[in-house]
């Protein structure tokens, strides 16, 4: 086949003579023709397994950067022909140096958009439709129309709700309003895979708690005796900020606010004599970035890929349930069985049970919620179970009306059984707390 060149100044084969190969397929065919020794029951095999693989299975990837980038292509390699990718963000210049879809020539525009016309060209016959938001934006009738859902995300935020709304998704007497989520995740040398059956295996917020909090610099040091450029970055977006804009809610996708913060910082290193401080780091450290190894997202990816043709195929079984991978010192991959946490908030069904004393305050049971690691919320806001306010974070009127309560006594504001409401920036779902006086 003649090599052609494409918009993006890649080497490809021309269409015809691609679609024109007999053996394009023919590593896959082989394990798609006949069973395996851990072949699934439900495995047929031969054209009509093909069929489903290659016209009737819809993939949604959520996430087009440095992962999704590795996973969009390997399926498109493999045989799916009916992808959807979405994500919010613009291309940037540092994302060339692992986001393989991307040239100069495309810095500023929709990465959902250029990966999805890159990957159709690449690969004749793939047809990939590019949604350019956020998934918030989308309705769970939005995600019922997908087989599996793929997540390729830097956001524990993101992950958060998309795996709350495939649990809440599911209708016991719709078997098809199950849709398997497949999440791919990256830190440096490290990284995991998962296969989460929304109500069935583990979901992503039942090991919430296996996370490591982000890095938190205490205020006094931040304030009064910075020794590092991440000090001065924090003091311009935890101190200075609220201070110059009041209400205005910091958006740390919004350009624009990474480029004040970056400047307030500068200024901020240069009066303490502070070097480091660059645009990146500032952005890196708002949003909690760990820098991306481009041979992790290809592993992970892989991993992901192949869970996503085993379950579209059912030719072997699928992991279960998590895969965690270590490159710091050698190559190292575990696989294990997450159990469902019964208490899960998301998947258990129940309510947390608070086992609180008759002397603690409802500021004491507001830095409990915050200090739990399996919630992993910051700012709590608490209300009756009928909807009055109990204490709320924000807005600035609700926080001033109900302040006074957090020196009260429990008891003076609760009864033993009572439920609380919490909400939280951190958490896609509702959280009932039910208190109970030791």
């Amino acid at each position: 086949m003649s090599p052609t060149v494409n918009a993006n100044g890649v080497g490809r084969s021309s269409p015809k003579a691609y679609l024109a190969d007999e053996g394009r397929w023919e590593s896959i065919d082989r394990v798609l023709d006949r069973r395996g020794p851990w072949t699934d029951e439900q495995f047929v095999g031969g054209r009509e397994t093909k069929d489903v693989l290659r016209s009737k299975a819809k993939i949604l990837v959520i996430g087009a950067g440095g992962l999704g980038c590795e996973i969009l292509q390997n399926l498109a390699l493999t045989g799916f022909s009916d992808i959807h990718v979405i994500d919010m963000d613009t291309i940037d210049i540092s994302n060339l140096n692992r986001q393989f879809l991307f040239r100069e020539a495309d810095v500023g525009k929709s990465k959902a958009v250029t990966a999805a016309e890159f990957v159709m060209k690449r690969v004749p016959g793939a047809k990939v439709t590019p949604y350019h938001g956020k998934i918030q934006d989308h309705p769970p009738s939005f995600y019922l129309q997908f087989d599996i859902v793929i997540a390729g995300l830097d956001s524990i935020s993101a992950r958060r709700w998309i795996n709350a709304t495939l649990v809440q998704m599911v209708d016991e007497e719709n078997p098809d309003s199950l849709k398997p989520l497949i999440d791919g995740g990256t830190e440096g040398f490290k990284g995991q895979a998962r296969v989460i059956l929304p109500t069935i295996s583990s979901c992503y917020e039942c090991s919430i708690d296996m996370l490591t909090p982000p890095t938190a610099f205490p205020i006094c040091t931040i304030a009064n005796t910075p020794r590092l450029p991440e000090h001065c970055i924090e003091w311009a977006s935890v101190l200075e900020w609220p201070k110059v804009f009041k209400d205005k809610k910091l958006d740390t996708d919004d350009p624009d606010h990474i480029e004040w913060l970056y400047q307030q910082a500068s200024a901020r290193a240069a009066e303490f004599k502070i070097e480091g401080v660059t645009w990146a780091l500032t952005q890196g450290v708002v949003k909690n970035i760990i820098p991306a190894i481009a041979s992790t997202n290809a592993i992970i990816a892989a991993s992901c890929c192949n869970e996503a043709f085993k379950l579209a195929t059912t030719s072997a079984p699928s992991l279960n349930n998590y895969m965690m991978y270590v490159g710091n010192d050698s190559v190292y991959a575990y696989t294990f069985e997450h159990e469902r946490r019964p208490e899960c908030p998301v998947c258990g069904g129940e309510s947390i049970i608070a086992e609180v004393g008759k002397d603690w305050t409802l500021e004491k049971l507001v830095d409990w919620l915050a200090a739990r690691q399996d919630l992993q919320i910051s700012r709590p806001s608490l209300a009756y179970s009928g909807g009055k306010p109990l204490y709320y974070q924000a807005p600035p009127q609700l926080h001033a009306a109900t302040l006074k309560n957090l020196e009260k006594a429990l008891p003076d504001l609760l009864i033993d059984g009572d439920e609380v409401v919490v909400t939280d920036p951190g958490l896609p779902f509702t959280l009932t707390v039910e208190i109970k006086y030791a």
